[in-house]
């Protein structure tokens, strides 16, 4: 099942607290997070995320599950498909719908403690309903790798939180467009936006880590960030069953190791909260930039601009 999909239904959380904010009209006002619990705030948050939490959860079920058959409550081992490009999703996935909970509570003015175990968890709880929707159905399965992924992407928040108050390294996506998808297009999308969810071979996923938060000097940009990025190429299918025998025989999987540079958008200063709004949202997508690249076939590659 194609696990970035999650991520995306996510800013809806955003976006949904935008319809409210064009309705008040003083934008900048209302951004402001609270100097203290706003009790109004805190319960729009929650009516919000569980809103459209349950929405979500009704549109996945209508448009991924409805037309497939039902079976009892079962597990699937998955962890060797996709050369776990499908896991590297769901960290991405949980430790964004984390932080996405936990900055909404912050707007409201909630405390510290509060923000960790609601909003941090959320990006967990909210996966592992998806898992056990997946548990029932025939076409797929409930995974422990997934469970261990998403586990471990609201670790990343919450440990970062905990340890420097603070998030100095942020998982980050980016993709492009390949070859793949014209050999099975049902499976790994027909269109661009299709593929984007679908195609792993495209999509690169990275830790990006501030270079200042680090090691504090003035002559490094607070906004400067080092990134590592994980990918893979030649998937027709999950597992490497009838790749080479049906659909593109020269094609052999392999994996793909990133280096670059990048920008935390959220370092970036500025007083307008409207700004830091947006620069939160796309803080999730790697800025693109020169990368160094070492793949399975054993070749190092540079690419003036990857993205």
């Amino acid at each position: 099942m194609d696990l970035i999909r999650y991520y995306f239904y996510t800013l809806l959380f955003v976006f949904s607290g935008f319809n409210s904010i064009s309705a008040q009209g003083k934008i900048e006002s209302f951004l402001k997070p609270s100097d203290s619990l706003n009790q109004d705030r805190q319960t729009t948050v929650f009516i919000i995320e569980a809103a459209t939490t349950s929405a979500t959860l009704l549109a996945l079920n209508q448009l991924w599950y409805k037309d497939y058959p039902k079976s009892n409550f079962h597990f699937l081992n998955d962890n060797a498909q996709w050369l776990q490009m499908d896991k590297a999703g769901h960290f991405f996935s949980a430790y964004h719908v984390g932080r996405v909970g936990a900055e909404m509570l912050e707007w409201s003015g909630s405390d510290k403690k509060t923000q960790r175990i609601y909003g941090a968890t959320l990006g967990f709880a909210f996966l592992s309903v998806v898992e056990v929707m997946d548990g029932f159905s025939a076409e797929w399965g409930a995974s422990l790798g997934d469970v261990v992924a998403n586990a471990s992407g609201t670790a990343l928040f919450l440990s970062q939180d905990l340890l420097w108050n603070e998030q100095r390294i942020i998982p980050k996506f980016s993709y492009h467009q390949t070859v793949y998808p014209s050999a099975r297009p049902g499976t790994l999308g027909e269109s661009w936006n299709e593929q984007i969810l679908k195609d792993y071979n495209g999509q690169t996923y990275w830790l990006s880590a501030n270079i200042h938060s680090f090691i504090p000097s003035n002559k490094i940009p607070k906004w400067l960030n080092l990134a590592v990025g994980y990918g893979a190429e030649g998937m027709i299918t999950g597992d490497d069953v009838l790749v080479n025998t049906v659909f593109l025989p020269e094609t052999k999987r392999f994996r793909q190791f990133y280096l670059s540079l990048d920008v935390d958008l959220t370092k970036i200063e500025t007083k307008s909260h409207f700004l830091k709004t947006i620069f939160s949202i796309f803080n999730t997508l790697k800025v693109p930039a020169p990368t160094l690249e070492l793949n399975g076939n054993g070749k190092l590659r540079f690419h003036s601009l990857y993205f």
